[in-house]
């Protein structure tokens, strides 16, 4: 059996992981850090996203983090608690920042994850990742910033016309 730092070390790793790949549109990497049977609510100012299982939490992010859109997630400050040997949660703080290109607006933000983890077959996944906004800044864009690098318009879903 591991102690609870080595799994406390690994869950933080999970959450990081997390972040990198849905900003950086990897989608597979992605999949494999949630349970099957994970599930996700979001709550921002202007919008509220709930997702039942991984295959419709993943097609859904691979959905927003798209092509025409530019990324960035970051947590800190994790207070993670083992309450088992198979089971842990987690309270993060999230500082992100999101620019839609095709709907011109960008959100500027924080939030406060809630998340539970599971640890099957010696690997700790996400069970159910939550959070509620702190404050959300949304605003409105015409004309693009000058970008000069943009990782999701290489990697990213390409998204049909009108979507």
């Amino acid at each position: 059996m591991s102690l609870p730092l080595e799994d406390i070390e690994l869950i933080r790793q999970l959450k990081y992981r997390y972040c990198r790949c849905i900003d950086t549109a990897n989608i597979q990497e992605l999949r494999e850090l949630f349970a099957e049977d994970a599930s996700v609510r979001y709550q921002g100012g202007s919008y509220l996203f709930e997702a039942q299982g991984r295959d419709e939490i993943i097609g859904a992010l691979e959905y927003a983090f798209h092509a025409e859109a530019i990324a960035l997630h970051h947590v800190n400050h994790p207070e993670i608690t083992v309450t088992s040997p198979t089971e842990a949660t987690g309270i993060w703080y999230l500082k992100d920042w999101f620019c839609d290109l095709r709907r011109k607006i960008v959100t500027d933000g924080s939030a406060l994850y809630r998340d539970t983890y599971v640890k099957r077959d010696g690997r700790w996944l996400i069970q159910r990742a939550t959070y509620e906004r702190i404050f959300e800044i949304v605003t409105p864009f015409e004309q693009a910033p000058n970008i000069t690098a943009h990782w999701l318009a290489k990697h990213g879903k390409r998204l049909p016309e009108g979507a």
